[in-house]
């Protein structure tokens, strides 16, 4: 198990930590900033960058790559949701997540890496837009590429009564903010309590939980 400095970590009874909700950075209110107790861990965990290599699923901006590459990260950027739009839309995601010559395709293009690549991942919610067979591929998939030790960080939305959830573009502004804009509004392949996050992972070192006021889950999870 890893440990915070103030809080405990637990698979079996995670801790919850309330952190501010969003706040619109333009007056426009397209754009908002959030603190993220989950993007501070995950970037404590890691430690210094240098030499450590990062994937980020919300595709490449160009303040996520100077706050990274700045700390000595190398970071390879996909835009996840884009890549499920391409190759599974725009009719039924999960049903199209069902054909199994179609999700082979999407692995070997969206995941390409040799083992132990990365250090770390930062998932955000795009795992609960994947339908089984297919989530347990790419999660597969992960532990083959974020090296044993290594960090991921997901997200999840709390909610488990929506029919649709909020997609959000996620963007790094500080050490402990991101900045959330949305993309859409989607059903999920399927919303995660507590206990289903820990069977997701039930592979994993450890876990650590935060609940935040805006009613998105943060989840640490070492490889």
């Amino acid at each position: 198990m890893f440990r915070d400095r103030a809080k405990s970590v637990s698979r079996h009874g995670p801790d919850s930590q309330s952190a501010p909700g969003p706040q619109p950075v333009s007056a426009s209110a397209e754009v908002y900033a959030r603190h993220s107790h989950g993007l501070e861990e995950f970037f404590r965990a890691l430690g210094p960058g240098a030499g450590l290599c990062v994937l980020d699923w919300a595709g490449a901006s160009q303040a996520s790559i100077s706050f990274i590459t700045e700390r000595g990260f190398r970071l390879y950027s996909e835009d996840f949701y884009q890549l499920l739009e391409t190759h599974f839309g725009p009719d039924d995601w999960y049903a199209a997540q069902q054909d199994q010559a179609r999700a082979a395709r999407f692995l070997e293009q969206t995941l390409p890496f040799p083992p132990a690549s990365f250090d770390g991942a930062l998932l955000w919610d795009m795992l609960e837009y994947l339908a089984s067979p297919l989530l347990e591929a790419v999660l597969a998939r992960l532990y083959q590429i974020v090296k044993r030790g290594g960090y991921m960080l997901a997200i999840f939305h709390a909610d488990e009564r929506v029919e649709r959830a909020p997609v959000y573009r996620y963007r790094i502004g500080g050490p402990d903010t991101l900045w959330l804009s949305l993309r859409e509004m989607r059903r999920p392949a399927q919303l995660f309590n507590n206990r289903a996050i820990e069977r997701l992972f039930r592979e994993a070192h450890s876990l650590k939980f935060f609940l935040t006021r805006d009613h998105l889950r943060e989840v640490i999870v070492r490889r």
